[in-house]
């Protein structure tokens, strides 16, 4: 199996305690970092039940999501080299299906910030969020086409349509908490969004929620869910039983 259950690299210097995953059997492990600079943990996993753990604390600023109205989006010409695959079609980012909807809905949109703040909105819009309806074969079409589905369709659809547009565009997962919102119904999961480059820098955007949050912490990135699967198997394996929790733990100052 390869697991990608660790944080991203660029919140390792803020992890307060160790983050270490157990094995229960105990299993050997090797790490190493895909090409997409996520952390990859691979193991081979004995018959029988195997239990994958992990709890740390980690520093956040407690700051929202940055918001920056006036950030331009590039001419394609000027985009760096390394930011070009995020303009490509991926696995589930079927961006031909999608092109010519896309010209239509956001061509008059002013390029920029604003472009994707209205695909976020129509994106938010379009899907209906069901947990019950999880399909890890639905594309960015399919869910535009269904109308339903979870925070992986809301981002791969975002994804796509910004693709369609010339704006870079690339699929994020990690923990978001409930944090400084009112508690949710929902089981906590994983979760997924978005990072757009616009004038020279990589923005977060969320096409669920639609909203700025604060406390999220980056796991993988990549081209779209196939690059920052949580595990990977190669043989036959059920998931019995999963839970993720992200809890606030307030900081306490000297006095």
């Amino acid at each position: 199996m390869i697991l990608m259950l660790n944080v991203h690299p660029s919140r390792i210097p803020d992890l307060v305690t160790p983050e270490i995953l157990t094995f229960d059997p105990p299993t050997s492990v090797r790490v190493y970092r895909d090409d997409f600079d996520n952390v990859c943990t691979r193991i081979v996993a004995p018959p029988g039940r195997v239990t994958v753990s992990t709890d740390f604390l980690i520093h956040d600023s407690g700051e929202a999501d940055v918001v920056a109205p006036d950030a331009r989006q590039h001419d394609v010409q000027d985009l760096p080299d390394d930011i070009l695959i995020y303009l490509l079609g991926s696995r589930y980012c079927d961006t031909d299906k999608l092109s010519a909807i896309a010209w239509a809905l956001f061509g008059a949109k002013k390029p920029g910030w604003a472009r994707v703040q209205a695909i976020v909105d129509y994106v938010h819009e379009r899907i209906r969020f069901d947990y019950q309806r999880a399909d890890a074969t639905r594309t960015a079409f399919d869910g535009h086409e269904g109308g339903e589905g979870v925070c992986r369709d809301f981002a791969h659809l975002a994804v796509a349509l910004c693709r369609c547009m010339n704006i870079p565009a690339r699929y994020c997962t990690g923990y978001l908490g409930d944090i400084c919102i009112p508690p949710v119904p929902d089981p906590m999961d994983f979760s997924a969004w978005f990072e757009v480059y616009l004038d020279g820098r990589w923005y977060t955007f969320d096409a669920r929620h639609n909203t700025p949050r604060v406390g999220r912490i980056l796991m993988a990135r990549g081209r779209d869910a196939a690059d920052c699967a949580i595990s990977t198997n190669f043989g036959a394996q059920q998931l019995v039983r999963f839970d993720v929790h992200t809890d606030e733990v307030i900081e306490e100052t000297a006095g």
